[in-house]
């Protein structure tokens, strides 16, 4: 018997799949899709914080609005909708480790924790309770059987594709999921889906924002959380020359140039290090920023040799979700640690931003792991 669309050697109808709907556009084409090939779907919505709440905003991915919009296409298309209350787990897994790790001084990617310890492992085992053969979700990323095991690829669309916050996806959890967009050439086609089985979404704005900082204030947040964290300290350049007062470290980004309040000086300075311990914002010259040796941690690899069979392996990296792939030796240091030598030094790299890796030429993905130490 002939695999189906989702891979499995049975009828759609006898196909159960959980669809991770998060209330926009992108997952509720993926359930009436699936619904529409006759698949038997059930949706599955978080509820991650209090929508209740001041974070609460329209163009965030969890709030209360979107619940409703998940619900009213679940309701329209006529197939099962549960929302699952995961506040707590999302409390500790992700805001928590946000806060801390911006007030040492990182730049964290709560979307990319947020999938690995929430969406990727609780939602997926409620999947796996409710019996589905399978989960699928709206992210814009390929997975392709492979030779020796399923592969993560990037999305048909580079403007679209979301393999960075997807670089921890386990190959356990790989190969039960399945991503039925990432192979589309825009998301105008995305909306032309949506339209063509009316749902009430298809015109949804993308949420821009990370669902739990409204606006993108992340200082706003992370006073709420912490409070005293803005505590004002001495701007200072590489030599511990004081140059200026600032308003605190949460205030400032590595690289940021305008807003520092110390003009007069002959060239312009940039952040180059935020010294949380001793609230200090330190600055120096546009060269100090660059970076070409970048220490990385927690790795997940993708590959389908072990990570350390080899010295080094011969990459591209992607540093930020921004920025295309760039050319990179990677050399394992230990099984989830590695040096990775940028052949292009690179400008403004933090610790708590992810470092993903692409084969060399090519869209498979091999993984990556977290920068990790200062500069």
């Amino acid at each position: 018997m002939s695999v189906n669309s989702l891979g499995f050697a049975k009828p759609p109808s006898e196909t159960r799949v959980v669809v991770a709907m998060s209330g926009g556009v992108d997952s509720s084409v993926v359930a009436a899709e699936l619904h529409a090939q006759g698949y038997d779907v059930i949706g599955v919505t978080l509820q991650l914080y209090d929508h209740g709440a001041a974070l609460a905003k329209a163009g965030a991915c969890c709030a209360g609005r979107d619940i409703h919009d998940a619900r009213r296409v679940a309701e329209t298309l006529g197939f099962p909708h549960y929302v699952l209350d995961y506040e707590n787990t999302f409390r500790e897994a992700v805001i928590e480790e946000f806060a801390e790790s911006y007030l040492a001084g990182a730049t964290p990617v709560p979307c990319i924790r947020c999938n690995e310890r929430v969406k990727f492992k609780d939602l997926l085992e409620t999947a796996r309770d409710l019996d589905a053969d399978c989960m699928a979700t709206g992210h814009y990323i390929q997975r392709h059987a492979g030779d020796s095991q399923a592969e993560l690829h990037m999305a048909a669309d580079p403007a679209r594709d979301q393999s960075y916050f997807l670089f921890s996806t386990t190959q356990e959890q790989l190969n039960y999921l399945r991503f039925p967009l990432g192979h589309l050439a825009s998301k105008a086609e995305t909306r032309a889906l949506a339209s063509k089985y009316g749902l009430s979404v298809a015109d949804k704005p993308d949420s821009q924002d990370i669902c739990f900082v409204p606006n993108g204030n992340y200082a706003a947040v992370i006073e709420k959380l912490r409070p005293g964290a803005a505590d004002p300290g001495e701007i200072v350049d590489t030599e511990g020359n004081v140059l200026g007062k600032h308003r605190g470290v949460i205030h400032y980004t590595i690289g940021q140039r305008r807003g520092l309040g110390i003009g007069g000086l002959a060239d312009p300075l940039y952040v180059v290090k935020l010294d949380a311990d001793n609230k200090r914002v330190v600055v120096g010259p546009k060269e100090a920023l660059a970076t070409k040796t970048v220490p990385v941690r927690e790795i997940n690899w993708l590959g389908d040799e072990p990570f350390e069979s080899r010295s080094e392996w011969p990459m591209r990296v992607r540093i930020r979700s921004t920025k295309p792939p760039a050319e990179a030796i990677l050399r394992p240091t230990g099984p989830t640690t590695a040096f990775v030598e940028l052949l292009t030094p690179e400008d403004g790299v933090s610790p708590g931003q992810a470092c993903v890796f692409y084969e060399p030429e090519g869209s498979r993905v091999f993984g990556g792991g977290w920068i990790w130490r200062g500069y």
